[in-house]
């Protein structure tokens, strides 16, 4: 149904775009390369016969499919998202093509020795037989989410050249800065104008996910003071020295690398500092909304009995929420999942219905009054060099959301 060479290309023209957004800049979009690949959507949506294409002054595509019936259904939508993790650079992505895997290691880079390796990722024995999309080893791949890019972009396409295929009005978004957790932050709702929607930024093919963390991100700032090493007994406060006292205070099996399913964690993933400050920046996640505010509050105890201990305010910390569980908003909507879930099931896909250990757009435009669950986009790995994408992976998700577009058609 959907041409192989066609959506491979697609992809490959949109990963090498570099899209990178900057957790340290509070502009929108956080980075001005994003806009590139807007303009490029911008113009191919135009070409493919989408209709009120729009690029707006914050950096949100949004275009309209008309629907094809003469009887009202819901509106719906399906939204990914432009950016690439700052984890990982995104810059000069070259994406190697592997036909017909068969199980066996790929070297990513020969010269560094990178490989990406069943015995460590057991996941890639799934895809035998398929083609395989990986990076070149020094770069993520930025399948999260052009992956989700190239599958409604192909979708409409296939819609608008097979209009038997009958389906109602379909509004698609394309949004900057999700992976800085900006990505819903000036969305506007009203004007996207959806009964409810789909993310198309899942992992490998059968996710579908209504439930989320609960997000806040915490620094923690320990002021020090600089003496000569020389002179330093009872005047020196080494701010590392108690950064390492702080971080040993948190449990240490509640980190991600310890962690799965419903469990929180808290993540340290920056620390900068010298004797005289050192600036520490974490995660806190949970799905669970008491224990979600435990553990911030558990950092404050821990920052103020610190504070006791040293008998003075040498640790401050700044809280901020990011997103919530999205369970609340989707559970009295629960039809919403269910029709992507007879999707699936009717494509032979079987339905890996769990909570995302991480957020979406949709997280948050769910609080804002768009229902959003989430569908798979078919990568793996996303963030790093070992990114990977299935090829087929990426047309069952595009024959997803066409299935999804014709059953909603059929309920009046």
């Amino acid at each position: 149904m959907i041409d192989k060479k066609h959506i491979t290309n697609r992809f490959i023209q949109y990963v090498t775009i570099d899209t990178e957004s900057d957790p340290n800049n509070p502009a929108f979009p956080s980075s001005e390369k994003q806009w590139n690949l807007a303009k490029v959507l911008v113009e191919e949506l135009k070409q493919i016969g989408m209709k009120e294409v729009e690029l707006d002054k914050n950096c949100y595509v949004m275009a309209t499919l008309p629907g094809n019936i003469e009887y009202q259904v819901p509106t719906i939508g399906f939204i990914a998202h432009m950016d690439t993790s700052p984890d990982f650079t995104g810059a000069n992505v070259t994406p190697q093509i592997i036909e017909n895997y068969q199980g066996n290691d790929i070297v990513l880079n020969k010269e560094k020795n990178i490989i990406l390796s069943p015995d460590y990722f057991d996941d890639l024995l799934q895809y035998k037989g398929q083609t395989i999309i990986t990076t070149d080893g020094t770069t993520l791949l930025g399948a999260d989410d052009k992956a989700g890019i190239t599958e409604i972009v192909s979708a409409m396409e296939y819609l608008i050249q097979h209009p038997e295929i009958k389906h109602g009005k379909i509004r698609i978004c394309f949004t900057p800065d999700e992976e800085v957790g900006k990505g819903a932050h000036l969305f506007d709702v009203s004007k996207f104008g959806a009964e409810w929607a789909y993310t198309m930024d899942g992992s490998q093919i059968g996710e579908l996910e209504y439930e989320n963390f609960n997000a806040a991100a915490a620094k923690i700032t320990i002021a020090g003071k600089i003496v000569h090493s020389g002179y330093a007994k009872g005047k020196m406060i080494n701010s590392l020295l108690i950064a390492n006292e702080f971080i040993a205070a948190l449990p240490s099996n509640e980190v991600p690398e310890k962690t799965e399913g419903y469990e929180g964690f808290f993540h340290l993933h920056d620390l900068n500092g010298n004797v005289e400050e050192t600036i520490l920046e974490y995660i806190i996640r949970d799905h669970d909304f008491d224990l979600f505010e435990k553990r911030k509050n558990f950092i404050k105890k821990i920052v103020t009995d610190f504070n006791e201990k040293y008998q003075q305010e040498i640790i401050s910390v700044t809280i901020i929420d990011q997103y919530f569980n999205m369970k609340e908003k989707i559970t009295p909507v629960m039809h919403i999942v269910e029709v992507a879930e007879e999707v699936m099931k009717n494509l032979g896909i079987t339905p890996l219905i769990k909570a995302i250990r991480g957020g979406t757009d949709g997280s948050q435009l769910s609080y804002k009054g768009l229902p959003c669950p989430n569908i798979f986009a078919g990568g793996h790995n996303f963030h790093g060099r070992f990114e990977y994408i299935p090829v087929e992976s990426m047309i069952k998700a595009t024959e997803v959301i066409i299935g999804i577009a014709e059953k909603v058609s059929k309920r009046s």
